[in-house]
């Protein structure tokens, strides 16, 4: 086992994100899916994502092009056992986490195993690990090469070294750790996402249309972008998600799902991955 070989499970935009910033941080870096066209599609995007820094002059070819060769994709779970971290950013589904959780635990027992959850019980998941100290929760946030906050959930179980091997890690990365407990939606999605589906019921009420609520966010509150602009970004399946957890975890009415967020969910309006959400987007 290699504390400079780090596996990433899940090669979606988050995965693909953790996997750029990591592998550009020094780390050698397996980044594992079951859809080996995800896994092309995950590295043509960090290429992609690599050749912006240098553009930027934040990174040189070379630099880059070492980066790419610490970087390998697999669609064999085992090929991660050897691995000192692993960073899980599966679908936001509990029972897949917590198969990944339960199967990851089986291959490696040293590993340090932390969940890239955006707002699912932490607790829960280190209760089918074997050795549960060793799961933490590590949420960063979107998009994962440009902003710095990683917000490091310990579980009931989570030991003191896990937490600072993580800590220690996330500085590594060129990012703040801050430390959260572990309650429904963490901190910042406990703020963030009742906010957006405030904003949704808005629309749905007719009170104000989309660009004018993410335009008087913009001017009113000093927000760099309007709440429906990042619930796009986001990602709307991923915001209805978090609402069901905090109404699931909390059991109050205030945090219940605007019918038009479902409603858009539904017909497959995303936002920006499926080039409409509360706005339309050019391919």
């Amino acid at each position: 086992m290699s504390e400079q070989l780090i596996g990433v499970v899940g090669a979606g935009t988050m995965g693909q994100g953790i996997a750029q910033v990591v592998a550009a941080s020094g780390y050698t870096v397996r980044l594992y899916d079951v859809a080996d066209e995800q896994l092309k599609r995950a590295q043509s995007n960090i290429a992609k994502g690599l050749d912006k820094l240098v553009a930027k002059e934040r990174m040189s070819e070379a630099e880059k092009r070492e980066a790419l060769a610490r970087l390998t994709t697999t669609a064999a779970l085992e090929a991660l056992s050897d691995c000192g971290i692993i960073i899980e950013a599966a679908p936001e589904q509990p029972a897949l986490k917590e198969k990944l959780f339960r199967d990851l635990s089986h291959l490696s027992r040293d590993a340090i195993l932390a969940s890239n959850t955006s707002s699912l019980s932490l607790t829960r998941l280190a209760a089918v690990c074997e050795r549960p100290e060793r799961v933490v929760g590590m949420h960063f946030f979107n998009p994962v090469p440009v902003l710095k906050l990683v917000e490091v959930i310990r579980a009931e179980q989570t030991s003191d070294a896990t937490v600072a091997r993580i800590e220690e890690l996330t500085k590594a990365l060129g990012k703040t750790a801050v430390p959260i407990g572990d309650s429904p939606g963490f901190a910042v999605n406990r703020l963030l996402v009742p906010m957006i589906n405030e904003a949704a019921f808005i629309v749905q009420e007719g009170t104000a249309t989309p660009e004018a609520i993410d335009e008087a966010m913009k001017l009113g509150a000093a927000h760099p972008m309007g709440p429906l602009a990042l619930a796009d970004l986001i990602g709307l399946d991923v915001c209805l998600a978090i609402m069901e957890v905090l109404q699931e975890g909390f059991g109050d009415p205030k945090y219940r799902p605007c019918p038009l967020l479902k409603r858009m969910v539904d017909a497959g309006y995303l936002g920006r991955k499926s080039g409409r959400g509360f706005h339309i987007y050019d391919e």
